[in-house]
């Protein structure tokens, strides 16, 4: 039975209205001082750390960037008006990554960085679901809480669902793609995993060629020093951001989080996070080790896998979550499993928040597990290998 094309494409169409109209007013909420709203959000909200980095690293003053009380003195004059304390949390490989947005203004850089980010994920997720990809591509909630952050979870998702969809025809490419993830390690640590026990060394080689070389260039850049304030700054960050979660902890997604909110303490949290981590990324390894299950199945596995190992997660990241939706219940796929991991996918990103603030608790793993518990029990069961088996069996 095919997917309802008709039903996604309306419901697709009329999300994606109601997001830009979201979106239009949330930017116009930023523009009461300056590039900057009421509240110190700046225009385009954590762009600004990107183009911010990026225009000083191009522009000889590198060196600022994680300065924490310099970056926000040039991110306040930037806007014209009083801003919240962002920061530059992100390897300097990244500063490589994001040079184009060096040669461009704010507001056009802003306007290029989502709308180039969505094409490569429109791009990418017809590699998964060819018929319905564009739907796909604007129905996805996430879409609307990552432009209103002004964040990466687009071009993480292209980078990891496209390399996931490559692995095979293009295991180069597919490495690449995983390789320049580097800017979010923790991010490819499960999909790497899962190279390594699907026993694919051309992706593993051309990643970790992709990485070096992305590392080797911001060292010949902008030198060895930056390498070490960026560890200091990300590890004041880690204790700030994560550990202790002051205004974000609603959008955290984790296991982690969600311990730390439940009143553990963080030395606890991270022993259960480590527990529920180690557990999910054995799975994953023993799916693709021991090729149980179809291709779409253990890509999926390795999303959600991904969403269980790391301690730091947060709504906006789960615009990969699309890809699971496509290799799941793509081309006429439509078991009642695969129906409620995709809603579970799809659904976390756009309730994390509001239950997170109505509960006091940072809900949204309790949301993903399911989702990974599900897929893993049919790729042990037998149930979704059925179609890798009769493949199999007729290729012998």
């Amino acid at each position: 039975m095919a997917v309802p094309l008709v039903r996604l494409r309306i419901v697709a169409a009329c999300w994606a209205a109601a997001a830009l109209i979201a979106y239009a007013l949330d930017l116009w909420g930023q523009t009461r001082h300056g590039l900057a709203g009421e509240t110190g959000r700046a225009f385009g909200d954590d762009f600004i750390n990107y183009w911010s980095g990026a225009w000083l690293a191009w522009h000889g003053r590198a060196g600022i960037i994680y300065d924490l009380a310099a970056f926000h003195e040039f991110q306040q004059a930037l806007v014209g008006g009083p801003l919240q304390g962002y920061h530059y949390g992100y390897p300097p490989v990244l500063l490589v990554l994001t040079a184009p947005l060096a040669a461009l203004p704010y507001v056009p850089a802003l306007a290029i960085w989502l709308s180039m980010g969505w094409l490569a994920f429109w791009w990418t997720l017809r590699l998964a679901w060819p018929g319905g990809a564009v739907w796909l591509a604007i129905g996805t909630p996430a879409l609307l809480i990552n432009a209103i952050a002004g964040q990466n979870g687009l071009w993480t998702a292209a980078l990891l669902g496209g390399g996931l969809c490559l692995i095979d025809r293009r295991p180069w490419i597919a490495g690449v793609l995983f390789g320049m993830q580097i800017y979010k390690p923790h991010l490819a640590a499960v999909v790497m995993l899962a190279m390594l026990a699907g026993r694919r060394w051309s992706v593993v080689a051309a990643a970790a060629l992709t990485a070096l070389a992305l590392i080797g260039a911001s060292v010949g850049m902008f030198g060895l020093d930056i390498w070490g304030a960026c560890a200091r700054t990300i590890d004041l960050m880690r204790r700030l951001v994560l550990e202790d979660g002051s205004g974000v902890w609603h959008r955290m997604v984790s296991v982690f989080v969600f311990a730390r909110r439940l009143g553990a303490d963080v030395s606890s949290a991270y022993l259960i996070q480590a527990a529920t981590g180690f557990v999910a990324a054995a799975v994953v390894g023993i799916v693709w080790w021991r090729d149980v299950a179809s291709a779409d199945v253990k890509r999926s596995l390795a999303i959600l896998g991904t969403c269980l190992v790391t301690p730091y997660l947060q709504d906006y990241d789960l615009v990969m979550g699309a890809f699971v939706v496509a290799w799941l219940v793509g081309e006429g796929r439509v078991d009642r499993w695969r129906i409620w991991v995709s809603a579970l996918v799809l659904l976390t990103p756009l309730l994390a928040a509001p239950l997170a603030q109505w509960t006091g608790l940072a809900v949204g793993s309790l949301l993903l597990v399911p989702a990974f518990v599900l897929v893993a029990a049919k790729c042990f069961a037998g149930d979704a290998g059925a179609e890798h088996s009769e493949a199999k069996r007729a290729r012998a």
